[in-house]
């Protein structure tokens, strides 16, 4: 077996020399170079300055305005002072590490940061009131200015996300990784990053017992594993690796880790948690040991109630405003075929039981009878059924099922207690009696007109996806849960429509949906 040192030559990089004392003779191979990072990462550099500028530039009028004075008055003198404070801004979100994909991965955690460089900046902005400014940002309009930028920055930053997320779910910008492993958790994780291209991975190869893997997925190289694995991943010249905790005992998994982190690589371990969500995890280190506090799921009598209370809300308010969409609804597909105006199919609710879901009509008034011409070209994997190009879909149907137009009526199957706004798909009977002893589990919640599913999975084929989301939002819903839900389907509604109504670069591949609850919009760097 090669050492790292003379795989670190084939490959053509520099080896500085082992480190005194060390039994395994460690060497560093330089950190690769990512072209594609660092262009994003000067786009979103780009990005926040001039979000930012804009901003400060547009303060100076508004507040004019607010004070009754002319619109432009000083505006000029001000420009100077915008674009201070917005290098200012982005040199204060570089030190938060805003700019790096391992910070930022969680939305929680861009907000936070994004938070703290906007009171730095009022706070700044303030102090230099008198000194730098000459009175040009009085201490209010600091403070508002420091408000709307952040507002604008999220804003920005989650558009440039939803971007970045369409470009990789294409295969660019991508992280060639191998996956170090080959047992059932190793097969897990490749089927979920090769399910969820967005996230920006590419599984080169898996490194591990090629028997083993062979049996599992034969199409994804796999290498040999030798005595020395971290050359074996350095020879498959990948910038990260995704370590399967399972596959390894400790001893190797440590040695490897050390390894893996002296060549430069970009390395993540799993938790081996499937359907544990992050805020259930608490960091609770014993003696120096890193380890994990997990919280019990929280659901209480009082929950339920809210949750109830919220659909019934959210429901009687969404009606009354979309009645006149409806209505114009309603005449469209009347006039197009003069069949029926609603739609009524069986589903599986809470506790199996069987309700009639009511929908627009999307289809030709004979589409059941015609089921076995398409049968065959069904795009989805397991028991679900979906056809982009479906000829049984209408005209009106397509733009009704494109803008979601034709699922509000089942804000009446919420008023009656049938559904709920988020929550699983409601299964046909059919797929619910394929389904196995975990994933009727979905039925101890209501299901939903929008879920986590229909948010970050809607066009995905997969079934797997369809399988892990709906299992994860039944063991970890809330309440704020359900709110980041409803927040992700409003951007995914408007995220369509601009797929469908503006250029190409907006519009979204078939395969996948443009929203991911918990991804940051900075992926771009080491």
């Amino acid at each position: 077996m090669t050492d790292l040192a003379e795989t670190a030559r084939i490959v053509g990089a520099p080896v500085r020399p082992a480190v005194e004392g060390s039994d395994t003779a460690r060497r560093r191979a330089p950190r690769p170079s990512h072209h594609g990072n660092r262009s994003l990462l000067l786009r979103l550099l780009t990005i926040d300055f001039l979000t930012d500028l804009g901003v400060w530039l547009l303060l100076f009028p508004a507040d004019n305005a607010y004070r009754r004075l002319p619109i432009w008055s000083g505006w000029v003198d001000s420009i100077p002072v915008a674009v201070l404070l917005a290098s200012l801004t982005v040199v204060l979100m570089w030190t938060q590490r805003l700019y790096q994909s391992r910070v930022c991965t969680v939305r929680s955690n861009e907000m936070n940061r994004l938070f703290r460089v906007s009171v730095a900046i009022a706070l700044i902005a303030s102090v230099w009131h008198k000194f730098v400014t000459q009175g040009a940002l009085t201490p209010f309009r600091a403070t508002v200015g420091a408000a709307c930028a952040m507002a604008a920055l999220a804003g920005s930053r989650s558009l440039y996300s939803g971007w970045l997320r369409l470009r990789r779910a294409s295969g660019d910008f991508a992280r060639q990784v191998c996956v170090i492993g080959t047992n059932d958790e190793a097969e897990a994780l490749v089927h979920l990053l090769n399910d969820h291209p967005e996230l920006g991975y590419q599984v080169r190869a898996v490194v591990g017992d090629p028997d083993e893997w062979n049996a599992r997925i034969p199409e994804v190289d796999v290498i040999g594993a030798g005595p020395d694995l971290a050359a074996d991943v350095v020879a498959a010249r990948v910038t990260g690796v995704l370590i399967a905790t399972t596959a390894l005992n400790a001893t190797d998994r440590e040695r490897l880790l050390g390894r893996l982190m002296d060549s430069g690589m970009h390395v993540q371990i799993s938790s081996g948690l499937n359907r544990v969500g992050r805020n259930r995890i608490r960091m609770m280190p014993l003696a120096h040991y890193p380890a994990f506090y997990l919280e019990p799921p929280s659901f209480s009598v009082s929950q339920a109630v809210l949750k109830r209370a919220v659909d019934l809300s959210v429901a009687a308010l969404g009606l009354i405003l979309a009645l006149p969409v409806l209505l114009l609804s309603a005449l469209a597909i009347k006039l197009q075929d003069g069949g029926p105006v609603f739609y009524r199919q069986e589903r599986v609710g809470l506790n199996r039981r069987i309700f009639g879901l009511v929908k627009l009509r999307t289809m030709v008034p004979d589409a059941a009878q015609r089921m076995g011409e398409v049968t065959a070209r069904n795009e989805r994997s397991g028991p679900l059924f979906k056809l982009a190009d479906d000829p049984r879909v209408t005209r009106v149907g397509r733009f009704l099922r494109a803008s979601s137009i034709d699922e509000i009526p089942q804000l009446l199957n919420v008023l009656r207690g049938e559904m709920s706004v988020v929550g699983p798909r409601p299964a046909l009977p059919a797929e619910f009696a394929q389904f196995d002893a975990d994933l009727v589990e979905r039925a101890l919640v209501p299901p939903g007109i929008t879920g986590l599913w229909q948010v970050e999975a809607r066009d995905n084929p997969s079934f797997r996806a369809y399988r892990r989301l709906d299992l994860f939002y039944v063991d970890n819903w809330s309440i704020g849960f359900d709110v980041a839900i409803m927040v992700g389907t409003a951007r995914m509604l408007i995220a369509r429509t601009l797929g469908a109504m503006g250029p190409a670069f907006l519009k979204r591949p078939k395969r996948l949906g443009p929203i991911q609850l918990e991804l940051g919009s900075s992926d771009v760097a080491a």
